[in-house]
């Protein structure tokens, strides 16, 4: 799956605030998302990530 940088990432699951909508910081082995409701970081494995992603919305294409 090609996720980068700045790449928000609807997901299956929300974040404990409520709000399923990630922004990418890092990507590699795990990725280094941001909550868009709350600002919370988090770092979760690539698999799982991977798994639970809805859908990419890339920064030139909202």
């Amino acid at each position: 799956m090609d996720i980068r940088v700045n790449d928000e990432l609807i997901m299956k699951k929300p974040h404990p605030c409520g709000n399923n909508r990630f922004l990418v910081l890092r990507s590699g082995m795990d990725f280094k998302l941001r909550c868009k409701s709350c600002g919370r970081e988090v770092m979760i494995p690539r698999k799982k990530a991977e798994h639970n992603i809805r859908q990419v919305l890339r920064e030139g294409n909202s």
